[in-house]
């Protein structure tokens, strides 16, 4: 088990501000003195450009960057060279979308998908529905958000060309059978992309084992830093699809005829001078992770989840949309009170979370509300931070709702 008030001594934020409940690290996650050091270092001791220099600072430069792409792939149990930088999940998304649009897909092919899924894997793909004419289907899920194997093998047609997932959706935190999914998908032909924004920093991801064909997750979620994302694609898949970026770096030479020719795979992705800092944090934040455990925080967050939903689940003034999940946020309204006004009320106590629809603006369609709120854990929070929230969340009604406006 891990050690959570050692943990939390790592984590600047919490002595910067000491009587904060942090519970909205679905949105973004504290950094660790390690990763703010290492991005501290390059800007200090180490700025330059990677990939282009011969000078010392230079091809150290090289080496961190190096080493976090190396750090990214056992973290992820692939090879470095199936590890691309993007500047985020959404950017990751958006780059497999485009490479399939152009290389991979012809009008009148299908994605599957959800209607539990983040933005960020739905409207890359609404865009090639309106401007290649592929189609956008729908794979059942129930009221917790769960897409069932059987509904999977009834929605797998022969026009179907991809399914896109979330591995574990951000409302409701549904673990989707991912590994049962790609074994049915490549049995029929169909690739597999999995949205990891929300599993990849709580859970052991060994891409391997699950078989998928692509992943895509965030540095920030995982206590690196903001701008950095990974896109995982097998190697082979990665050689022929069509980067979305072109210009400096990613090219092995071009001439006046506009004949160009590409580097190989991750670098014909990295178009432009990266996020090198951000490179180097998430590198030293997945190190960090490894470090302390993915077995051990995915335990221990189950074990909190848990402590918290019981204690929600009696709570008569809230309504739970998510109470029979192991992992994920807990997510839910206050009777009769807008949700916003409902985390402004916890705000008051000195409590984050999230209100709104999280980015799922079609979930209401499932759950019957589009407005909720989300309380999302992370390692470092402790029951008695839980204890806290559910106290106040007793006290959320019309009346303090309105109350704490004026």
């Amino acid at each position: 088990m891990i050690d959570v008030e050692k943990i939390r001594q790592d984590f600047p934020m919490f002595s910067s501000h000491p009587g904060l409940v942090y519970f909205d690290n679905g949105a973004t996650t504290f950094k660790p003195r390690c990763v703010i050091d290492a991005v501290t270092e390059f800007y200090v001791s180490g700025t330059s450009n990677v990939h282009r220099g011969d000078y010392p600072i230079a091809i150290e430069a090289d080496r961190h960057y190096d080493e976090s792409r190396k750090t990214i792939a056992k973290f992820l149990n692939c090879e470095p060279k199936e590890v691309v930088f993007t500047a985020g999940a959404t950017a990751s998304m958006n780059q497999i979308a485009y490479g399939f649009a152009h290389n991979f897909l012809k009008a009148g092919d299908v994605i599957l998908t959800t209607e539990a899924e983040h933005a960020s894997n739905l409207l890359p793909w609404y865009r090639l529905e309106h401007e290649f004419g592929i189609k956008v289907e729908y794979i059942p899920v129930d009221r917790q958000g769960v897409c069932h194997i059987e509904d999977v093998e009834k929605a797998i047609h022969p026009s179907v060309k991809a399914i896109a997932i979330a591995h574990v959706t951000n409302v409701l935190g549904s673990v989707q059978p991912v590994k049962e999914i790609a074994e049915l998908a490549h049995r029929n032909g169909i690739y597999v992309i999995v949205d990891g924004a929300q599993s990849v920093p709580h859970r052991p991801t060994d891409v391997r084992d699950l078989d998928v064909d692509f992943l895509a997750f965030s540095s920030h979620k995982m206590c690196g830093p903001g701008g950095v994302g990974i896109l995982y694609g097998k190697y082979d898949l990665l050689q022929k699809m069509d980067p979305m970026m072109l210009g400096g770096g990613m090219n092995a030479r071009f001439q006046s005829c506009g004949d160009m020719q590409l580097k190989q795979a991750p670098e014909k992705f990295e178009a432009g001078t990266p996020n090198i800092e951000g490179v180097i944090g998430v590198g030293a934040a997945a190190g960090y992770l490894m470090s302390i455990g993915m077995e051990e925080i995915h335990a221990y967050e189950k074990e909190l989840r848990k402590y918290f939903a019981d204690k929600m689940k009696q709570l008569e003034n809230i309504e739970f949309y998510n109470p029979d999940n192991e992992t994920g946020p807990v997510t839910f309204n206050a009777k009769g009170v807008f949700a916003q006004d409902g985390a402004g009320y916890l705000a008051t106590k000195d409590i984050a979370v999230r209100s709104g629809n999280h980015c799922a603006k079609i979930l209401h369609e499932v759950i019957g509300t589009d407005q909720t709120i989300r309380a999302s854990l992370y390692f470092y929070n402790t029951k008695e931070e839980v204890d806290r929230f559910v106290e106040a969340a007793k006290e959320i009604s019309v009346e303090n709702a309105i109350s704490f406006l004026f």
